[in-house]
């Protein structure tokens, strides 16, 4: 297990467009008997409510989705370049079926009963605060439904307030 460190949020400095968007994250969710883990390349991070916050998109199909659903916690870890091909696996294989994150060659940790990745750069640790389906209805331009959901498998926004930022 790596060892981290807590870091003030005032201290992260990282632009979400090449984190999140290109280099993608994790997001881990579930209990320390079940646990499972998912590549996201949509979110971001701000200010909402009063809180520092996460927002991320799952879509309806996702096994991870349903350990997100069940608990009030999950973590966003960001992995250097060299971990892409473990990126690559956890966004394209079920955790239902296999122990995922064993194939993908990494490792879950645990802070304060929040299950993670070890291998990672840098967590965000979060509290779900809010969670938004997504619907046709609420597309202002008919070409976002066409491009992104031609199957229906929509995605649900999740907000979460930051409560820990872990780094190495």
């Amino acid at each position: 297990m790596h060892t981290f460190q807590p870091m003030p949020a005032d201290m992260l400095e990282f632009n979400p467009f090449t984190k999140i968007g290109k280099e993608w994250a994790l997001v881990t969710a579930g209990t320390k008997t079940k646990a499972n883990t998912m590549t996201v390349s949509w979110g971001g991070v701000g200010v909402l409510w009063g809180k520092n916050a996460a927002f991320i998109f799952i879509r309806d199909s996702r096994y991870t989705k349903e350990l997100l659903d069940a608990g009030e916690f999950f973590s966003i870890t960001f992995l250097a370049e060299t971990y892409r091909e473990a990126l690559n696996y956890c966004g394209s294989h079920s955790g239902r079926e296999e122990n995922k994150i064993e194939k993908a060659g990494l490792t879950l940790g645990f802070r304060h009963s929040i299950p993670y990745i070890d291998e990672g750069n840098f967590v965000l640790l979060c509290k779900k605060m809010s969670a938004t389906k997504i619907t046709e209805d609420s597309f202002l331009d008919a070409h976002i439904k066409e491009k992104w959901y031609p199957d229906g498998d929509m995605h649900t926004m999740y907000v979460a307030e930051i409560i820990d930022i872990m780094a190495r």
